[in-house]
């Protein structure tokens, strides 16, 4: 399978590289700057481009099976990263006849009627107070992805942490509240959503085992 990574160079995007080279996939890792990229294999090619510009999306796109996005916001970038970017890549599926999409976003983003526990609604309150922007962009980017006829999947991740991982996971309808989960297991869970076309028009969250 054929792979285009966003975010490739990010602290999720590295290891879900690593990991999606390690199954045995071709893999399109799209980079603003290619050089922070550590990682070298025959079956990795590096797309420079700008997602929030719109520059080089379509050529990282153009022949995968699958896309994902780990795009995450930072504290030099726009407002609207997630939402306009996200844009740019759903536009360029169309146009490449690309279905299969999966993007993370944390778990501050609710689905409409979602129960949700103290410990979540908590966070929730947070969320709103210290990165109100931040959430925003991620809730109006989920919105968008599920107004599409994409073979989407939409993960929710809580605090992620870096490191090894353990190799497992919680997922689906899961109370997350507080805790945190390695970056390396949430890019096994999303692998595994490509792979097997888990949670397909659905938010799964994912947590620590």
């Amino acid at each position: 399978m054929q792979i285009t990574v966003f975010g490739a160079t990010g602290r999720t995007g590295v290891p879900l590289v690593r990991q999606a080279l390690d199954r045995g996939h071709d893999v399109v890792a799209f980079a603003r700057s290619p050089e922070k990229l550590p990682v070298e294999d025959s079956a990795l090619t590096v797309v420079e481009g700008d997602a929030y510009g719109g520059d080089g999306v379509a050529e990282a796109i153009a022949g995968a099976d699958a896309v994902v996005s780990v795009l995450g916001q930072t504290a030099e970038g726009p407002d609207d990263l997630l939402t306009v970017a996200g844009d740019n890549v759903l536009a360029a599926m169309r146009e490449a006849g690309v279905e299969r999409f999966v993007t993370l976003v944390g778990a501050g983003v609710r689905e409409a009627g979602e129960d949700v526990s103290l410990s979540g609604k908590a966070m929730g309150v947070l969320l709103k107070l210290f990165a109100a922007d931040v959430l925003d962009d991620a809730a109006e980017h989920v919105r968008r992805v599920g107004a599409t006829d994409l073979d989407w999947t939409v993960v929710r991740a809580p605090r992620l942490t870096d490191g090894a991982g353990t190799g497992e996971y919680r997922a689906g309808d899961v109370d997350l509240g507080f805790e945190s989960v390695a970056r390396a297991d949430v890019a096994r869970f999303v692998l595994d959503c490509v792979e097997d076309d888990l949670y397909v028009g659905e938010l799964p969250k994912v947590g620590a085992a």
